[in-house]
C-alpha cells in the first residue's frame, strides 16, 4: 500500500479558552498519530485571519506534516468538518 506525505494546517475559533485549543489541538495529532506518522508539528499560534469567518477576525493556527495511507485524509477532514471550534481547515499532498 502506498504511503504519501501530507501537510494539514486547522485554524482553531482563538475566542475558545486555551484549556480547550489545546484539547482540540491533541485530539487530531493524536487522530493523525494512530493512523499515520507526524513528521512535525508547527503551531502558528493566534493570527489575523485575511477575512472574517462566522464574523470571527483571529484564528488559532496548527500545521501538521505527516504521512498516512491514502484514505485517511478523507476521514480526518471528515472529523474536522464536524467539530465544533473549527474554523477552517486545508488538508494538502505534498509532492516528494
Amino acid at each position: 500500500m502506498a504511503i504519501n506525505k501530507y501537510e494539514s494546517i486547522f485554524v482553531l475559533d482563538a475566542a475558545l479558552e486555551e484549556e480547550k485549543i489545546n484539547a482540540l489541538s491533541e485530539k487530531f495529532t493524536k487522530l493523525i498519530e494512530a493512523n499515520g506518522t507526524i513528521e512535525s508539528v508547527d503551531v502558528w499560534g493566534k493570527r489575523r485571519l485575511a477575512y472574517p469567518i462566522d464574523y470571527k477576525t483571529e484564528g488559532f493556527y496548527t500545521l501538521v506534516k505527516f504521512t498516512a495511507n491514502p484514505e485517511f485524509p478523507k476521514e480526518l477532514e471528515r472529523i474536522y468538518g464536524i467539530t465544533e471550534g473549527v474554523l477552517r481547515t486545508i488538508v494538502i499532498r505534498v509532492e516528494e
